[in-house]
């Protein structure tokens, strides 16, 4: 055969298996086409076959498919659940954090509450160690025993006796918060009453002893002796039970009697 040019190609026979391999060689080369060949035909038979079986037997190329859907559903579902299921040890972990974190605040709690318990009562027991009486009135505290007094001092009708119930809590009061009450009280006391000072002008306890004289007190300083009063309800320091009046005082016994009944019980 001429090329373009006219020259002559010499065209090489075709090889051939026996040609180039040894003869072993070509047997087994032989024998694993063979193979090949069988199984390549043995792939088609059965798809084939299938084929055959699904066109005479529909329901069964049906049940076939169902059940290929079937397999692939369950290995997605698989696949799903695998990826949303916590991982065990971090969701127990959590759950172990959570609890003791409860048992934290529960602990707390009742901590709080304990103490606040604590604080009450000792509160109570301070305010029991506290309580002072006066003739028939308990007192819890010094604050206490000034309101009533100062309420009963504004509230009492001027240069009347006041009743027996206050006659006795007064008297007790004067007896221990004074530090002259023996001097104070004298031949004995015959009435209390509520008087404007001579000198203060503003309401001031009296007492009226058996002798007719009167003399007037302070109820503030005699509460800060039984119990000491906060420094901001303290008497002042320039005020001395009617020192500047020249002490005792013929005062006369006022209005009569041992006031109203049912008087001040504050």
């Amino acid at each position: 055969m001429a090329d373009a040019d006219g020259v002559a190609e010499e065209i090489s026979p075709p090889q051939t298996l026996e040609g180039n391999n040894k003869p072993e060689e070509v047997a087994a080369i032989e024998s694993l086409q063979q193979d090949m060949d069988l199984e390549a035909q043995s792939l088609d038979d059965g798809d084939a076959k299938a084929n055959l079986t699904d066109v005479q037997n529909p329901s069964h190329k049906r049940a076939r498919e169902e059940g290929e859907e079937a397999n692939g559903t369950e290995e997605d579902d698989a696949a799903v659940s695998k990826k949303l299921k916590p991982d065990k040890s971090v969701e127990e972990k959590r759950l172990q954090e959570l609890e003791q974190k409860e048992e934290e605040e529960d602990n707390k709690g009742g901590e709080e509450e304990e103490e606040e318990e604590t604080k009450e009562a000792t509160e109570q027991g301070k305010e029991s160690l506290d309580a002072v009486n006066l003739g028939p009135k308990t007192f819890s505290s010094s604050v206490d025993m000034f309101d009533y007094f100062f309420k009963l001092l504004h509230h009492w009708q001027p240069n009347i006796d006041t009743n027996e119930y206050e006659y006795m809590v007064l008297l007790d009061l004067l007896k221990k918060g004074h530090l002259e009450s023996d001097k104070k009280i004298g031949g004995g006391v015959y009435a209390f009453q509520v008087r404007y000072h001579p000198v203060w002008k503003s309401r001031c306890f009296f007492l009226v002893r058996e002798d007719g004289s009167a003399d007037d007190f302070s109820f503030r300083k005699c509460v800060d002796k039984i119990l000491p009063l906060p420094d901001n309800m303290k008497a002042p320091a320039n005020k001395d039970d009617g020192k500047k009046t020249g002490g005792h005082k013929k005062g006369g016994r006022g209005g009569h009697g041992h006031g109203r009944r049912g008087g001040f019980r504050r």
